[in-house]
């Protein structure tokens, strides 16, 4: 069950309308970087989550619970950004004259108005969807639950790493002082969710929790592939040497080696294309036939 509050989670305030940065800001709300995607990725983590200490499914749940939030900022912010837009194509005409101008409420670069989605005044009234900056609708594809909480939060990590990086570039593009302000507001929760993701991993063993899922018997798997590095430049030279190829292993069971990668099987063979496959008749001859 959840409750709501008319009020937003922290202000947003747009002094210069600006339709163009309206479209910006649907990446952040559609985009695969962006709100919707960690909101419902927390939810369905949470909804599956099977653990004896429920505090990591509760934290999801706070978090996912947060990130609502964070859409309805942005959904605000895109709403605000298209106040004065124009509302038909002869008035988008009109102020794409530089002797009308007063293109939102003062004079303002002709890209601006025909950098809007076309959505944004056909299809929503100038407000906010769930689609990003191009207009394409968010379809869930980027939504990592996969029932084990480890892997969960390192997809989480990352999530939270584009997602701030989406942010910065946001504030680097905005003039608008409320807007620079929201998304300073937005970056720094993203700095506290990648951290809380981490010391969630921490809590749950850290580097012991390696590899993924570690309920797995490794002497099942191949060993001795386990922690080498394969090189597989054609010349054979070998890779650049570095923290990924030597020393100890980061979950601490194995130490780290190079070797150039050769190949172990043999050529793949298939049989002949089989009769009614819509194969031409020569795919259809065995060539090992006597």
């Amino acid at each position: 069950m959840y409750f709501h509050d008319k009020r937003l989670q922290y202000p947003v305030q747009v002094t210069t309308p600006d339709p163009l940065f309206a479209r910006q800001l649907q990446q952040a709300i559609g985009g695969i970087e962006g709100e919707i995607r960690v909101c419902l990725q927390y939810f369905f983590q949470a909804w599956g989550a099977r653990a004896k200490d429920h505090k990591f499914r509760d934290m999801l749940l706070h978090t996912a619970t947060e990130e609502i939030g964070h859409i309805e900022m942005l959904a605000t912010a895109v709403a605000l950004n298209l106040q004065n837009a124009p509302l038909t194509l002869q008035e988008t005409a009109a102020q794409a004259n530089p002797v009308v101008n007063a293109v939102m409420g003062g004079e303002r670069p002709r890209h601006m108005v025909e950098g809007m989605l076309h959505q944004h005044l056909l299809s929503s009234g100038l407000a906010a969807m769930p689609v990003n900056s191009d207009g394409i609708p968010f379809d869930c594809s980027h939504i990592y639950a996969s029932g084990n909480l480890a892997a969960d939060m390192y997809a989480n990590v990352t999530a939270e790493a584009t997602g701030r990086t989406l942010a910065v570039r946001l504030y680097n593009a905005a003039h608008d002082p409320g807007m620079k302000d929201m998304l300073s507001f937005l970056i720094a929760r993203d700095t506290m969710h990648q951290q809380q993701w981490l010391a969630a991993i921490e809590e749950m063993g850290g580097p012991a929790v390696l590899p993924i899922p570690d309920s797995f018997d490794q002497s099942l798997e191949k060993q001795e592939f386990s922690y080498v590095y394969m090189g597989t430049e054609a010349s054979g030279m070998s890779p650049p040497e570095g923290r990924f190829n030597t020393g100890p292993s980061i979950d601490g069971k194995g130490t780290f080696s190079t070797m150039q990668s050769i190949p172990m099987g043999a050529e793949p063979m298939l049989g002949p294309a089989r009769d009614g496959s819509g194969a031409q008749r020569k795919q259809m001859d065995d060539p090992s036939a006597p």
